[in-house]
């Protein structure tokens, strides 16, 4: 009876549909109509009927869920749906679904546009590509790595340890002194612990480089800023001729590789100069000691400079940037640890220009008194170049456009030596032939334009100019003086007035989006007690919020609050100077806030506001209020109030300055509006642009007071 009505409820429903429901029902384990459970009808226990055998057809049926568990998300998701009968099971038997091989990417895994295309062109297999990217990570064996068998590498890493004495590698790297502190220390001992700082402790990769090949040992482990030093199996000590061999050993070392034929000519170039400094913190070619070079040259002179015609002397911006590019890609071709006495350095630096367009120049680490300022100002003066970059690492200078090598400046000064004697020798001639001319014939005609003519013309036309004659004719010549710049001071004074005229506009547009909240007359209070209470704990609290130049704007607000999340004080301190603009300031945080203001205190930093947040706060649900300016918008206040302030405080000197001038001219005060300048009339700012045009041409003379 019981399988009847089953089969009945069964035929009265769709095939896909009565599993669907009894599956539903079976997931909330709720009871049919007819009263049957519904845990006792799923699929596995109906029976097959003509009308259904492709819904109940064994093959078709979906495995029990116990012989598939599932393991993720994505497996439970597809057992799901054969469960429903809407996932084939009939390819289960041979192969898995595709739809639990796929292979789903997380969103921090996502491709580049540029890898996607990679791997598509990639034919190698999945494993392949794990494997190579696998190899690529792994860092690339040290020398200590590949020379000492792993027993022993463990053994020495054990032993070093054990280290507690440490060698402190000083600023300027790897020095002489240095380097007998570790051979010292070699001899009773294999190992040695170095510590590094500045520079090199910031690379250690260079550092480890320059210790094996400076002390010849190994590094058999790094960390941080120390290092470990291993002697090596045949160390016999520091040779006598070690420091000698060292300088007369070639002077580019690089990590196993070859030079390049541009390097070797750079290596070349640098033969000639001088020796090199061997103590370089740094790797590839070994620049030339400008120390051990000579301080001073006799008979030097700064050299010849000749523009060509047509040409611009400075450098423009974009010629500027490319010369820095191609110096930063540059070694150092010298490396300087003085101040003063340059010649030598100077006088190698111009043959180097003969050869490449720029010197740079290293500044010594570790030097005491080095100042690249100094340096890079004598060889500014003695090589006439320019300057291109300065820091305390390197110093660059450019040869300049005007530029002329030692041999074409040679011929040029020779030419210019014959020039000036053809000169002389076509002077003395002519200077001869004057003197061979009767002095009869000259008598008669004076040469036009010279001083003879003008006495000639004094005698026959001019009188005798008196003694008060004289003084009023250089009090005129004051006056017409003075005039004149009384007039050029009136321009300043106009585009000042339209500079200020701009400001206030600008300050207005920002200042629209700012609506301080007024007063809260219905407010709590605290007593006296409670405020001293107050003051003492927020004087004492070492947390505090800065007031800087943009004064209060959201940000600050918002500070406020998250302060007041923790603790009932929040503490404020301002560098502004005067009292009174400290005091509205501090009236205008307690309306934005809704704090209570505590008190106001001097202190070193500048005056301290203590806020208190009240026995019933809330805190608000925006801690940024909408009616106060943003970050950027306080900034951008701030600038164009301090310009307001500098124009106008400029604009009334120069008014001062103006009728102080015209008082000495001796001008009425009572003249007319056309001929009288008002400083505080704003309707005459639109004719400014005359007066812009006139103080371009009087730039060039412009005085001190300007």
């Amino acid at each position: 009876m019981r399988l009847s009505m089953k089969s009945a409820l069964l035929s009265t429903l769709p095939p896909s549909s009565s599993v669907l429901l009894f599956s539903s029902y079976s997931k909330f384990k709720l009871k049919s109509p007819l009263g049957i459970p519904i845990r006792a009808l799923t699929s596995s226990s109906l029976p097959t009927t003509r009308d259904h055998d492709d819904l109940f057809d064994p093959l078709s049926l979906p495995a029990p869920q116990h012989l598939h568990k599932a393991t993720n998300a994505i497996e439970r998701i597809a057992l799901r749906l054969r469960n429903l009968g809407l996932a084939s099971t009939t390819d289960l038997a041979d192969a898995e679904d595709d739809f639990l091989r796929r292979e789903w990417l997380r969103p921090d895994q996502a491709l580049f546009p540029w890898d996607k295309g990679q791997e598509e062109d990639a034919e190698e297999p999945g494993e392949q590509q794990k494997e190579m990217l696998k190899k690529k990570n792994v860092n690339a064996s040290t020398l200590a790595e590949q020379t000492l068998v792993e027993e022993e590498l463990r053994r020495l890493r054990t032993l070093g340890m054990s280290l507690k004495e440490k060698i402190t590698i000083p600023k300027a790297g790897l020095t002489r002194a240095v380097l007998d502190r570790i051979h010292r220390h070699w001899s009773n001992c294999e190992l040695v612990r170095l510590k590094f700082h500045e520079f090199l402790a910031q690379n250690m990769k260079l550092a480890h480089q320059i210790v094996e090949h400076r002390t010849r040992g190994l590094v058999i482990w790094r960390s941080g800023s120390y290092m470990w030093v291993y002697r090596g199996k045949n160390y016999q000590g520091p040779v006598e001729s070690d420091a000698t061999s060292m300088e007369k050993s070639e002077a580019v070392w690089w990590k196993g590789e070859n030079m390049t034929p541009e390097e070797a000519e750079f290596n070349r170039m640098l033969d000639g100069f001088g020796p090199r400094f061997v103590e370089w913190w740094g790797t590839g070619i070994l620049p030339v000691d400008a120390d051990s070079l000579p301080p001073m040259v006799p008979g030097y002179k700064t050299p010849l400079r000749l523009l060509p015609a047509g040409m611009r002397p400075q450098l423009t911006n974009d010629e500027l940037t490319n010369m820095r590019k191609l110096a930063k890609s540059l070694p150092c071709h010298f490396a300087l640890g003085r101040n003063r006495n340059l010649q030598g350095l100077a006088s190698a630096i111009l043959r180097l220009w003969e050869k490449s367009l720029v010197a740079k120049i290293g500044v010594k680490r570790g030097i005491v008194n080095t100042n690249n300022e100094l340096m890079a100002q004598e060889l500014k003066a003695l090589t006439g170049g320019t300057l291109l970059l300065r820091n305390k690492y390197y110093i660059v200078i450019y040869r300049g456009k005007d530029f002329v090598p030692t041999s074409v400046a040679a011929v040029i000064a020779e030419r210019q030596e014959l020039t000036k004697q053809v000169q002389d020798v076509e002077e003395k001639v002519r200077c001869k032939a004057l003197d061979s001319t009767p002095s009869g014939e000259d008598e008669s005609t004076a040469q036009a334009g010279s001083l003879a003519e003008f006495y000639v013309a004094q005698a026959c036309w001019g009188r005798d100019i008196s003694t008060e004659e004289r003084e009023r004719m250089m009090q005129e010549v004051a006056k017409a003086k003075n005039a004149k710049l009384v007039k050029k001071i009136e321009c300043k004074l106009a585009v000042a007035q339209a500079k200020r005229l701009r400001a206030e506009k600008l300050l207005a547009k920002i200042e629209a989006s700012l609506l301080p909240v007024g007063p809260d007359y219905d407010k709590e209070t605290i007593t006296d007690e409670e405020r001293v209470m107050f003051r003492s704990v927020g004087l004492r609290m070492k947390a505090y919020l800065p007031l800087g130049i943009r004064g209060v704007f959201d940000g600050v607000i918002e500070n406020m609050h998250l302060h007041w999340k923790h603790r009932e004080l929040v503490k404020l301190i301002t560098k502004q100077k005067t009292l009174a603009f400290v005091e509205d300031t501090a009236r205008l945080l307690e309306y934005e806030s809704g704090g209570i203001l505590v008190a106001i205190d001097k202190v070193p930093k500048g005056f301290s506001l203590i806020y208190y947040r009240g026995k019933n706060y809330r805190r608000p649900m925006t801690l940024r209020p909408r009616n106060l300016l943003t970050k950027a918008k306080a900034l951008q206040r701030s600038v164009v109030m301090q310009r307001h302030e500098a124009l106008s405080q400029h604009v009334t000197e120069l008014g001062e300055k103006i009728e102080e001038m015209k008082k000495k001219l001796g001008l009425s005060q009572d003249l007319g509006t056309k001929d009288r300048w008002n400083v505080e009339d704003h309707n005459q700012i639109d004719h400014i642009s005359e007066f812009t045009q006139s103080e371009e041409e009087y730039s060039d003379g412009d005085d001190t007071d300007g």
